[in-house]
């Protein structure tokens, strides 16, 4: 009884969270369910903290990203950003559509996916604002897709990548030789679909005769700290470090200079950070935590061997698939870290791995809750006075999705 409970308030919870019912915040859901599950006893107070504290790296990795983002957007670093793609536009809307998508895979692939919605998103509004469009939304759309299309081309470009692997991180040298085919796999080809979903947009003409404002002293500090803070992860990628301590400390290192600089009171900075997210967060981990009692990861750990011993072909695909579409029910960090347990309780073949890791990054693209990037996404175009309804989100999310999860699960088999 006791398990059957944990599962319905845990679908509940995580049912909140993507339906988002009043328009209440989706934290308000996932601490809701985390709460309930404490006082019925479902979970003692010391494994709830344990789920919490599993996700500490995450919270820290946040919060760095979005005193970059917020502190960039306070200087203006994103209106100058905006103008200046809006220039080099020349007034082809389809040449700004690549140019946003270009950018939102250097952003995704060396600050993360969840940067990409944070610190991308912003300015991609401020483009289109200066440019005058009409039509912003496929524009913004991009800033969604691409964090989880670009997010296993190395392993700092998406947290859930780490939750995966866990410990056993392979070598850079080895992550690009398993991952670059079908990254570049799964970036084309949802390039490809989403500006065909999105080809109505292209008969627009875009605004040339826009003024490039000065970039201010704040502004190219803040651009600084952002370039500063992809070289510093990069680096300790490469050695196999914790990612969210750094983040957070050049973020805040940043801000503060930033802040001293232009004489002005941290409470601005502060207050435009979407704290929420941190509490959402956390509530996810401890209803995985409370989940994982139901003895979830041993019926799983069982079928995947079953299913890999009767085939590694249809273990590659059914593992991969599966864990595309249950992103989309748990998102994408709970549900990378119930693969990464499965994946780490038995030895599991590479090719396998990598499949679930695939699915873990490109699932979310299928709905507007499965990943955390696009909750940040969603966060982001709510302050830019946009709604993106989940329906809507899904028509284009499964053309985008399959074919792009069709395409890198191709080419990792026929690479590896």
């Amino acid at each position: 009884m006791d398990h059957i409970l944990i599962w319905i308030i845990s679908f509940l919870a995580i049912a909140g969270v993507i339906v988002r019912p009043f328009k209440v915040t989706e934290a308000v859901y996932a601490i809701s369910g985390a709460v309930l599950l404490l006082i019925l006893q479902l979970i003692r107070p010391s494994e709830a903290l344990a789920g919490v504290g599993k996700g500490l790296d995450v919270y820290l990795f946040l919060t760095g990203m979005m005193l970059l983002a917020e502190t960039a957007r306070e200087e203006k670093l994103f209106d100058w950003l905006a103008a200046r793609a809006t220039l080099i536009a020349r007034g082809s809307s389809g040449r700004l559509f690549l140019l946003i998508y270009l950018v939102g895979v250097v952003v995704t692939t060396f600050l993360s996916n969840d940067a990409t919605a944070v610190v991308l998103t912003p300015a991609v509004a401020a483009a289109v604002k200066s440019a005058r469009v009409e039509k912003p939304l496929p524009y913004l759309l991009i800033c969604a897709f691409i964090a989880n299309a670009a997010s296993f081309v190395l392993p700092i470009s998406n947290p859930a990548n780490l939750v995966i692997y866990g410990s056993h991180m392979p070598p850079l040298a080895h992550w690009l030789g398993t991952y670059a085919i079908p990254s570049v796999a799964a970036i084309v080809v949802t390039y490809f679909v989403l500006r065909f979903t999105q080809r109505n947009c292209f008969s627009e003409t875009i605004q040339t005769d826009i003024d490039l404002p000065e970039l201010t002293k704040g502004g190219k500090t803040a651009l600084i700290g952002i370039g500063a803070t992809a070289i510093v992860l990069l680096i300790l990628s490469s050695m196999n470090a914790d990612l969210g301590l750094p983040t957070a400390i050049t973020g805040i290192i940043t801000t503060a200079i930033v802040l001293i600089t232009a004489k002005k009171s941290p409470a601005i900075v502060v207050k435009g950070v979407s704290w929420a997210v941190l509490p959402l967060v956390a509530g996810l981990f401890v209803i995985v935590e409370a989940l994982n009692k139901t003895g979830m990861i041993q019926h799983l750990t069982a079928l995947l061997n079953h299913t890999i011993s009767a085939s590694l072909t249809e273990a590659v695909w059914l593992s991969g698939t599966i864990t595309a579409v249950a992103c989309n029910l748990l998102n994408n960090l709970p549900a990378g870290l119930i693969a990464g347990n499965v994946l780490q309780s038995g030895h599991t073949p590479e090719m396998v791995k990598s499949a679930v890791l695939i699915g873990v990054d490109l699932g979310p693209n299928l709905s507007v809750t499965g990943s955390l990037a696009t909750i940040l996404w969603l966060v982001a175009l709510r302050r830019e006075g946009q709604e993106v309804g989940g329906w809507a989100f899904l028509k284009i999310g499964c053309l985008v999705m399959t074919l792009a999860l069709v395409a890198a699960l191709a080419s990792l088999w026929l690479s590896l």
